[in-house]
């Protein structure tokens, strides 16, 4: 145990944010650099080392918490990043981005304030970074085999990881100019610089792992000619298909699917673009959706420049406080506050759009809403509460339906598809089609980044015992499990 008494002495701090008006002025990630140094061995003894670990129930890597809280907590960052990649290939992206299981889990989470679980884990592989301890880990001989990884997102990427140091030869094929799938292009830069993926993309190169970016598996190549060439396949695209908004005026200039808006900034940090084609710079700028894509929309429409940022969402306001229906350990939904919410903006709960008015050019001028009540399964509007706000720039962030791997790939190579449209597999994440697996979003529909990873590490232990009969992979988890969520 790190500090027998550390949960009793020691209050919960978090990463220092950097004020407002200076993170605003850049697209950096908004904590204060290493801002976590002076407090992170305090805040990793907070951890009670518990006889039943709850945590490890709520993280679907199974993350070993208590060991490298223990880890930090004395200094040994070695031993910490052992512990940590040894269930996690990339905890600088859960520790940024996942919202954090782990954490409503916490024993200490009953009656207090839970372990900083997430802060840890990012010093920790911060700190390998920095002090050069992640290396390269290319396997001592190759087996012959080839694998085809479709989808270069956190489950296409883990898969790629674990399969190339098992010693196959792994090609993942990407349909966007650069690896990363939704890291690259979904997740603003603000959230998550993206040299963080770049120096995993080398290690992985180092390791033997190939990238074929800028090819659409189903165009550029088939289905087919990829289960000709290679001996497994492994389909890990994103679900990237939209939620729309049928409503009129859907088809106004100035409307947009988040997944169109978003991308467009993170290429201008690329340096592909100077300014964004669709940017909203002056403008009075409605997202609808209230989920964390939202709020990237938010943070984005802010950084260039809106005239003002409303944030519509259907669903009534959350509690500030765990509601009795969701009780520990789950993962409650409670009112949540992100970086980007502190920026600026006005969160509108409980209301509805209904159509869209235009201006004489054929653009996006007026969204026009209504307040909704919850009422025998569904949203009821509310008479007279019918209104217009200023609309030149809307994006829809309202969840994706699936995965978009049904234009052509799914005939090609031959696979089924379940009730909800996602790829179908059996206990091993294989497929009705011999050799061809499927993990991530395209078969779990959409997901967290935690969850990703946990199906691309277990899909590959299932692809290498395809391959060679056995493996010595970890497998943490099951296509049938389910996060405690209620």
């Amino acid at each position: 145990m790190a500090d027998p008494k550390g949960f009793l002495t020691t209050a919960k701090q978090l990463a220092e944010r950097r004020p407002v008006d200076v993170r605003l002025r850049d697209w950096n990630e908004v904590y204060v650099e290493r801002s976590l140094l002076p407090i992170i061995t305090k805040q990793a003894g907070r951890c009670m080392d518990c006889g039943i670990p709850f945590c490890h129930n709520g993280c679907p890597l199974g993350n070993l918490i208590p060991e490298w809280n223990d880890l930090a907590y004395r200094d040994d960052w070695t031993g910490a990043i052992e512990r940590l990649h040894a269930t996690n290939n990339f905890p600088e992206f859960t520790g940024r981005l996942c919202p954090a299981p782990c954490e409503s889990a916490c024993v200490l989470g009953i009656n207090q304030d839970a372990v900083t679980i997430k802060n840890v884990e990012v010093t920790i592989i911060d700190k390998a970074w920095d002090r050069g301890g992640v290396a390269a880990q290319a396997p001592e001989r190759l087996s012959g085999k080839t694998v085809a990884v479709v989808g270069s997102g956190p489950a296409g990427l883990a898969v790629a990881q674990q399969l190339t140091r098992a010693g196959h030869t792994v090609v993942v094929y990407e349909r966007a100019d650069r690896i990363g799938g939704l890291l690259r292009y979904g997740i603003p830069e603000f959230k998550m610089e993206k040299r963080h993926i770049n120096r995993r993309i080398e290690q992985m190169r180092a390791e033997g792992t190939r990238f074929r970016t800028g090819v659409h598996v189903g165009e550029d190549i088939t289905g087919q000619q990829l289960r000709e060439r290679f001996d497994a396949v492994v389909v890990a695209a994103g679900a990237t298909t939209a939620r729309d908004l049928p409503v009129p005026g859907r088809e106004l200039g100035g409307i947009h699917q988040a997944m169109e808006y978003l991308p467009l900034a993170n290429k201008v940090q690329e340096g592909d673009f100077v300014e964004a084609p669709i940017s909203a710079k002056g403008k009075h700028v409605i997202v609808i959706g209230g989920g964390d894509t939202g709020a990237d929309c938010l943070g984005t429409a802010l950084r260039q420049g809106a005239a003002s940022v409303t944030q519509l969402e259907i669903m009534p306001r959350p509690g500030d406080e765990r509601p009795g229906h969701q009780p520990w350990p789950t993962m409650p939904m409670t009112y949540k506050v992100t970086s980007a919410h502190e920026e600026g903006g006005e969160r509108v709960y409980a209301v509805n759009t209904t159509h869209f008015t235009g201006d004489e050019d054929g653009n996006v001028a007026e969204l026009h809403l209504v307040e909704v009540e919850f009422k025998d399964g569904r949203f009821e509007p509310v008479p007279g509460t019918e209104r217009a706000i200023p609309a030149q720039l809307v994006t829809l962030a309202m969840g994706f339906t699936g995965t978009d791997v049904t234009n052509g790939l799914v005939e090609q190579l031959g696979v089924e598809l379940d009730a909800r449209g996602n790829v179908a597999r059996d206990d091993r994440f294989a497929t009705n089609a011999d050799g061809v697996y499927v993990c991530g979003d395209a078969g779990r529909g959409q997901s967290l980044i935690v969850w990703a990873i946990a199906e691309g590490r277990s899909a590959a232990a299932a692809v290498d015992r395809y391959l060679g009969g056995k493996t010595a992979l970890p497998a943490p988890i099951r296509p049938t499990d389910r996060p405690l969520v209620v």
